[in-house]
């Protein structure tokens, strides 16, 4: 199966403040990538998932 670019982008909670990011994940479609940004997010900055939002989901271009 073959896995596409995503660039996530959103906010997250750090103390009383949301911060933005922007990542790169590799999966096989948006609600995997939606799933793993989740879970990388979460277990570096050991978050919930209602600390974490998720405004936009693209597919970048392959190869």
């Amino acid at each position: 199966m073959e896995e596409n670019r995503f660039e996530v982008k959103g906010t997250f909670m750090v103390g009383r403040e949301w911060h933005p990011y922007s990542k790169v994940i590799e999966a096989p479609n948006e609600a995997q990538a939606r799933e793993r940004t989740f879970a990388v997010i979460g277990s570096k900055h050991r978050l919930k998932r209602r600390y974490i939002t998720i405004t936009a989901v693209s597919v970048l271009p392959g190869e």
